[in-house]
């Protein structure tokens, strides 16, 4: 009687933001783990980059710039954005997942933060978005892509669309969480992914595309971020569309996170 008198005390203490700090930790550890005994869960950041850069390198390359080399410096930054943006699409599968098998009625038995497990899960696909960052940079250098802004220039790109990446992963972060099932969480997904990568500058310049396409991607979030990544590694230059990149992230935060935390604590 006394040990259930404790542990329900234990159930109802508030956590203090630095426990809930620590518990989101074990989380995200917890998320590296289940990367450990099934890393297949890694195709989309490992092998995805590697093929694209491979695959559009070569079957664009000659149409647009004439040659390889010429057309590295325009689909390298493209294909960054366009294979870091493709692996936020998993965090809401993943989520989708873990309350389709119980997983979260177990944590919500534990005395631990209720925020913990959404924060864990969320900080644990950073490492796969800095994954996708290094086997494409890395590719593009076997190719012969040596960026003028250098290794400074590489850094800054990196945090720039890990970043971005990060506050677009609370978009698919809220699908998994409202989502029937994991199938229809990815097919969402990616009905509202492809249109923002394809249908950008990340492949062809803007101006080869039909006039009616080129309004769309000219607002597109994603040819932003192409763009300054492009200024960045290319002419060493922090442009408009740098910060436009960075006002859109907040954007997106100020937007998902109250109503990604909200449908969660429904739920957990």
């Amino acid at each position: 009687m006394e040990i259930n008198t404790i542990a329900a005390q234990q159930l109802n203490k508030r956590p203090t933001v630095a426990q809930t700090i620590q518990q989101s930790l074990t989380m995200a550890y917890r998320g590296l783990l289940k990367v450990r005994y099934t890393p297949e869960q890694l195709v989309d950041v490992t092998v995805q980059p590697i093929l694209f850069t491979l695959m559009f390198t070569y079957l664009f390359g000659g149409a647009i710039s004439g040659n390889v080399h010429n057309y590295l410096p325009i689909i390298i930054p493209g294909i960054l954005a366009q294979s870091i943006l493709t692996g936020t699409v998993t965090i809401g599968v993943q989520f989708r997942e873990d309350m389709g098998k119980g997983v979260f009625d177990r944590f919500r038995s534990l005395p631990i933060a209720r925020i913990a497990p959404l924060a864990g899960a969320l900080l644990a696909d950073t490492i796969r978005y800095a994954l996708v960052t290094i086997l494409t940079f890395t590719m593009g250098y076997l190719m012969g892509y040596h960026p003028l802004a250098g290794i400074k220039g590489i850094m800054l790109v990196s945090v720039l669309v890990i970043c971005f990446a990060w506050c677009v992963s609370w978009i698919f972060a809220l699908a998994g969480v409202i989502g029937r099932s994991a199938s229809s969480v990815q097919g969402i997904s990616m009905m509202i992914l492809f249109p923002l990568t394809f249908l950008s500058n990340a492949f062809v310049p803007a101006n080869t595309l039909p006039s009616g396409l080129q309004w769309f991607v000219k607002f597109n979030p994603v040819s932003h971020l192409v763009t300054a990544i492009r200024e960045l590694l290319n002419q060493n230059v922090i442009g408009m569309d740098f910060w436009l990149t960075i006002a859109g992230g907040l954007i997106i935060l100020m937007i998902f996170i109250p109503l990604t935390v909200k449908a969660y604590m429904r739920k957990a």
